[in-house]
């Protein structure tokens, strides 16, 4: 209990003084430790805290198991508490990823009607390394090892995983000296799902064969890429800003933005790491959705600027297509037909 409480005291010790914050509870071992240890460190901070559950409505009783974890939450001291029925049927992805989506609309909807500075996560360093694992599988480049933020910021709300340097052990462990019954998601061992197979196959698999630091060292391993891509985009998002001019009266780097697009010699001259991450979230602006622009994506962009032998415009998710003309990329709706040199 005392490892759960003092990642959560310091969290808070990091949020702006007023405002509440918010707990995430699904009522399962990890979040239900988050919370218990929330509101213990939150009212000896005197800052209001508050809990959402979110039901999916994916199984039978799911309604009931949302009204005891807000009965539980309102007996113990949290204010606001709130059980939230969300649909997850006819939304865009696997059923994970419509769930997620839809939990995620959910909490920063109840967090912006409460004002709150942050909504806290229970992910834990087991849930990281499983994400690092899946991440590999995928063949997913940096951003994907880097596994899940410590913070992430979304519709304005500031989403928080405290735990991330806490095992799954010790999250159960503390529900277990506290005397609360953890609720155990089916889907938690449901071997349908690729993050189950992770979690009771490949994972003890991993630490068989190489021993008890495999999950510490997953997690140590999406840390430091975090950094690393944290510096990157950085670079990449000073390269896609227009240059400021120097008071030395040197002319600024040659600015990668060229009006409606994107300038060819100046993308050439980044780094690779650093110029696919401009093209990147210049597709982003352009529309592509996120969930769906991938690195094949990226990388058609980038034979555009690296390997052109005029060859046609790029179709990217969301109906973008780009081109390269007059030694730009543009969006073909607005430049014109491409390519021309």
């Amino acid at each position: 209990m005392a490892a759960v409480r003092v990642a959560v005291r310091r969290t808070l010790a990091g949020l702006p003084p007023t405002g509440p914050v918010l707990v995430a509870c699904s009522g399962g071992a990890d979040s239900l430790a988050l919370a218990a240890a929330t509101v213990f460190v939150a009212s000896r901070l005197g800052r209001p805290a508050g809990l959402v559950t979110v039901d999916h409505g994916l199984q039978a009783g799911s309604a009931d198991r949302a009204a005891a974890v807000a009965e539980w939450a309102g007996r113990v001291g949290f204010d606001p508490v709130e059980a939230v029925p969300v649909t997850v049927a006819g939304r865009p992805g696997g059923p994970e990823a419509a769930a997620r989506q839809a939990r995620y609309q959910a909490l920063t909807a109840v967090a912006r009607r409460h004002g709150a500075v942050a909504v806290l996560l229970g992910h834990t360093r087991d849930d990281q390394a499983e994400t690092v694992l899946l991440a590999l599988a995928r063949g997913a480049g940096p951003r994907g090892l880097a596994g899940m933020p410590a913070r992430r910021d979304l519709a304005g709300v500031p989403l928080l995983r405290p735990l991330l340097d806490v095992t799954r052990a010790q999250t159960r462990d503390a529900c277990a000296a506290l005397g609360l019954t953890p609720w155990q998601d089916p889907h938690n061992t449901d071997p349908s799902y690729a993050r189950v197979r992770v979690r009771a196959d490949a994972l003890p698999a991993l630490v068989a064969a190489l021993g008890d630091g495999v999950v510490d060292n997953l997690a140590r391993t999406a840390r430091l890429l975090a950094a690393d891509t944290a510096a990157l985009d950085d670079l990449a998002a000073a390269a896609l800003g227009t240059p400021q001019p120097r008071p030395d009266g040197v002319p600024p780097d040659r600015p990668v933005r060229d009006g409606r697009g994107l300038s060819v010699v100046a993308l050439a001259g980044l780094p690779g790491a650093v110029r696919s991450r401009v093209l990147h979230a210049w597709a982003r602006e352009l529309g592509a959705p996120p969930g769906a622009l991938s690195h094949r994506h990226v990388d058609a962009l980038d034979a555009l600027v690296t390997a052109w032998r005029g060859q046609g415009a790029t179709a990217l998710p969301g109906g973008v297509r780009v081109g390269r003309r007059d030694g730009r990329l543009l969006p073909v709706d607005l430049g014109g037909p491409a390519p021309v040199r």
